[in-house]
């Protein structure tokens, strides 16, 4: 119940539509039992007593009443279908702002199919609610109490004798309600598994292309499908043994009503009117109650996918601790402070590390892989949040800012560039319409992207494919620059942005690269050392701790350590080379 409250209470933006299919079932039920009413008077005092006049005028009556339920039973199934759509319409967008409010921690943790389920699929079930259980439900009951009213006053003896198979009837239904709930979680689950197994293995299709996996994973999805489809026909049985069951109950109480009925009619106790009315009366009695059933699961499915939805909502994954702190702009003033963190507890990345970047310094963070390099910009940028210790910048917490004026100004240049579906200018603006086209051109020109982005086929119109499949790695890193350079941010960062990258384009940016960083704040993440040699402060990571810390011809002057090691073995290689 206190699921299926929180999915009305959804309804709330739309409830004069809610209230009007409601104010529907209630006047649709009675006119639905009046059909049958009406042919009990024609056949009672006309037919029996060869009014032909006052016959037709009950047909006209009869057929205005078809009419005018026709066209309200239009307007009911029109406005719970509107109900469903505009109440997931806004439930599904606010589903998706919740995931995108999550740390990345959900999304290390949490396949993506399951995320797209929820916001899909489940969001879709509970559309069912509205448009194909609560209100249809009201309805059918509406119209089974009207029903059963009708039959009291026009013969209660027969009405008591048509309800004798009654319990059967609830107890079938009641035994069939329950076995197909289970069945349904166990489909929703199964869905779920479907999704996360696609997704992950669409995505990573190259991969299985090149170790030549193919014939493995079809035998894997195979097994999924199998226990997929096998949840769907447990529930196809149970649909085949209740509705015949059903069909059963309902000719033994037209058997019984029949028997009665027709001693009555000879013991003048039934009217011939009733006699012959009675069946389409079971018949609009059973249909509800069979269909009830039915819709009954149907409410249950909506409300498993609403329980997954809600539990999804109720998660409180979101960084708590956000400021109120927002600021125009930034000096760019960076202090890390005796910072501890772990991704898993008990497993700590980064160990009471500290370090100061002034305004407009540059700041090259080297390591080996796994040393806690991306993990500080990371935490600079609130992916996660630390576990001690304190981040400034500008002398103030990170955690008194809001978040999004945060990330407003640091710019972030990642190794494994991400591009969606859409134009090139609509990846470089994310559709902010406050960066215009020339900001744009300014900024591409500044890094000499410019003559690389206007050679493509449609210049910056050139649409790009999912990931960016039909562009060079080299490409694709130059459109991240450029995004990241639009929107001119006080705090530059670089995590291996020209690792991707062939040796001309990689000259031409590094020239952009020193012009940019003299009037902003850069913290560079770099294992060609080469690239790093001008920058102000070179701080060296190992194993989650600072081990050295200084400028490059001090590392490698005044000190044979770690740094020293590392970039005497690079410039090996490149002689090897």
């Amino acid at each position: 119940m206190r699921t299926l409250w929180r999915i009305i209470k959804l309804a709330e933006p739309y409830r004069f539509i809610f209230w009007g299919t409601a104010i529907l079932a209630v006047i649709i039920a009675p006119l639905n039992a009046l059909r049958p009413y009406i042919i009990n008077l024609m056949v009672d005092d006309y037919i029996m007593r060869f009014d032909a006049q006052g016959l037709l005028k009950m047909t006209v009556l009869l057929i205005g009443l078809l009419f005018l339920q026709a066209i309200l039973q239009y307007i009911f199934i029109y406005s719970t279908r509107l109900l469903g759509n505009n109440v997931i319409k806004d439930l599904r967008v606010t589903v998706f702002r919740h995931i995108t409010s999550f740390p990345m921690s959900y999304f290390d943790k949490t396949p993506i199919g399951q995320s797209t389920t929820r916001t899909i699929n489940d969001v879709e079930t509970i559309n069912t609610v509205f448009s194909q259980g609560l209100m249809t439900i009201f309805a059918d009951l509406m119209s089974v109490i009207a029903v059963l009213g009708i039959m009291t006053y026009t013969s209660w003896r027969l009405t008591l004798i048509c309800l004798i198979t009654m319990p059967f009837l609830i107890l079938a239904t009641y035994i069939f309600k329950e076995k197909i709930k289970k069945t349904f979680q166990i489909v929703r689950n199964e869905v779920s598994n479907m999704n996360t197994f696609l997704q992950e293995h669409i995505s990573g299709m190259r991969i299985i292309q090149i170790f030549n996996r193919e014939r493995q994973e079809a035998e894997k999805f195979r097994n999924i499908n199998r226990s997929y489809t096998q949840a769907n026909l447990h529930a196809v049985l149970y649909y085949a043994i209740f509705f015949p069951i059903v069909e059963l109950i309902n000719y033994i109480a037209i058997g019984l009503m029949i028997w009665w009925g027709a001693k009555g009619y000879v013991q003048d106790i039934v009217s011939m009117g009733a006699l012959i009315v009675f069946p389409i009366y079971i018949g609009m009695l059973f249909r509800p109650i069979r269909m009830l059933a039915d819709k009954f699961n149907t409410l249950q499915m909506g409300m498993v996918a609403g329980e997954r939805v809600f539990k999804l909502l109720d998660n409180k994954l979101s960084i708590i601790s956000e400021g109120n702190i927002t600021k125009e702009s930034l000096q760019g003033k960076i202090q890390f402070d005796r910072l501890t963190f772990a991704y898993e507890e008990g497993f700590a990345i980064l160990r009471d590390v500290s370090f100061k970047v002034d305004p407009g310094q540059t700041l090259a963070i080297v390591g080996s892989t796994g040393s806690g390099k991306s993990t500080i910009i990371n935490l600079l940028y609130r992916f996660y949040d630390y576990d001690s210790g304190e981040i400034l910048i500008d002398d103030l917490s990170i955690r008194d800012f809001r978040i999004n004026n945060l990330r407003r100004h640091i710019g972030l240049v990642l190794q494994d560039i991400f591009l969606f579906s859409g134009t090139v200018m609509e990846n470089i603006t994310l559709f902010n319409s406050n960066i215009k086209q020339q900001d744009v051109f300014a900024a591409s020109k500044l890094i000499g992207a410019h003559p690389y982005l206007s050679r493509l086929p449609q210049g910056y119109n050139y649409y790009v494919q999912e990931r960016g499949a039909n562009l060079s790695t080299g490409q694709r890193q130059l459109i991240s620059f450029v995004r990241a350079l639009v929107y001119n941010p006080s705090i530059l960062i670089l995590d291996e942005a020209t690792s991707a990258i062939d040796v001309e384009t990689e000259t031409i940016i590094q020239h952009a690269i020193e012009k940019l960083i003299e009037k902003r704040t850069s913290i560079v993440i770099a294992h060609r050392l080469s690239t790093i040699r001008n920058a102000d402060k070179i701080l060296v990571l190992h194993k989650g701790k600072i081990v050295e810390m200084g400028a490059h011809d001090k590392l490698i002057l005044d000190t044979a350590g770690y740094y020293y090691k590392l970039y005497h073995s690079q410039i090996d290689t490149a002689e090897i080379s």
